[in-house]
């Protein structure tokens, strides 16, 4: 039961609030009631012909709205006409079906302006003329017809809100689209290009100088440059999927993974102004802080480390800091801080790693 419930819920809550099935149903239901208590005493014939004929159309568009809403839309209006041509009798039935269906087909997105235009003008006249041939008095006519334009103003003005809202919804999809496409082409075409890259330097070693071993070394180094690709392009997706940390943020739990992992001080420190960058210069950033935190760890133990991230007028820096120990030098050729170096000059951006007054540094700094 509670199922059944929630799907209830799920239901009128996804539907339209003003032409959806639970408006279809309660007119429906207020159509049935308008014409149970009918009952016509001038041509009544002509009244129950008219009111079975308007109900046959109005039920017969709620079957085929979804799969054929122009027929539907066409359905609607004659329904909407038939009535109006009654709507001069004492009865409430006609007039209920007349204002019911002709305000649905204006709010409804499908029909053109001129055909609401011409539906609108078509029911006005119709109404008039039957107002005049039950002999109802002018001021009624009036008022009816008053009231009338005022119900069709309100829903063409309900129509063009819900349009608005439906480009703008429109127009966020695919701006999200694009974000997602853009987000994607930067992770991967920076990974991909430095593959390229590594696998052109081995292509031309073997072929120009018959370096197998420097060829392979290329090899190593593209296949480490693939798996970390790959990486970057699962984060990539999974940051689509749900919200990340901004950069600052990530390098926190970063350091703060870092500091408890290796029981040595670590902290990060942030100046300027923090505000949104690239992906791609976010991942580079990144990935380049978590190199050199793993560097660290395995070439300075126990050594105190500094993160520092500023913001600046026209790029964004990064600098790991941390004593420089014995031997250090020689592991600044490694392979990873290498790879992060080709990933920022494909962003634009720039590595530097060595010794500084006694510490190991490490500056990164891409532009925006």
């Amino acid at each position: 039961m509670r199922e059944v419930r929630e799907r209830v819920v799920r239901l009128l809550a996804a539907d339209d609030p003003e032409t959806g099935r639970l408006v279809r149903l309660l007119m429906s239901l207020v159509f049935a009631w308008s014409l149970a208590t009918a009952s016509p005493d001038r041509a009544p014939a002509l009244v129950w012909s008219a009111l079975g004929a308007s109900m046959a159309c109005w039920l017969t568009f709620v079957l085929l709205d979804g799969r054929f809403p122009r027929v539907a839309m066409a359905l609607l209006a004659a329904g909407s006409a038939i009535a109006a041509s009654v709507s001069g009798s004492a009865e409430a039935a006609p007039t209920v079906l007349l204002f019911a269906t002709l305000l649905l087909f204006v709010a409804h997105v499908t029909p053109s302006m001129g055909a609401i235009v011409a539906v609108t003008a078509g029911d006005l006249a119709l109404m008039v003329g039957s107002m005049l041939w039950w002999e109802q008095p002018r001021s009624a006519i009036v008022v009816r017809g008053a009231v009338m334009m005022c119900a069709v103003l309100f829903a063409l003005h309900r129509r063009h809100y819900r349009r608005a809202q439906q480009d703008r919804v429109r127009a966020m999809a695919l701006d999200e689209r694009a974000r997602i496409a853009r987000e994607l082409h930067d992770v991967l075409a920076h990974s991909l290009g430095a593959l390229g890259v590594q696998l052109e330097v081995a292509e031309a070693l073997l072929s120009e100088r018959g370096d197998v071993e420097g060829a392979l070394t290329r090899i190593h180094r593209a296949r480490a440059l693939a798996r970390e690709g790959l990486v970057e392009a699962r984060s990539a997706v999974a940051a689509l999927r749900e919200d990340v940390p901004p950069l600052p943020d990530a390098l926190n739990l970063l350091v703060a993974e870092h500091r408890r992992d290796h029981d040595v001080p670590a902290e990060l420190r942030t100046t300027g102004t923090r505000r949104p960058i690239p992906p791609a210069a976010e991942v580079c950033l990144l990935r380049t802080a978590r190199e050199a935190l793993t560097n660290a760890a395995k070439h300075a133990p126990g050594e105190p480390i500094t993160i520092k991230l500023g913001y600046g007028e026209d790029a964004v820096r990064l600098v790991v800091r941390n004593p420089c120990a014995a031997g250090r030098a020689a592991a600044s050729s490694g392979h990873g801080l290498q790879g992060m170096g080709e990933r920022l000059a494909l962003a634009g951006g720039t590595l530097i790693a060595g010794p500084a007054g006694g510490l190991w540094e490490v500056r990164a700094e891409v532009p925006e």
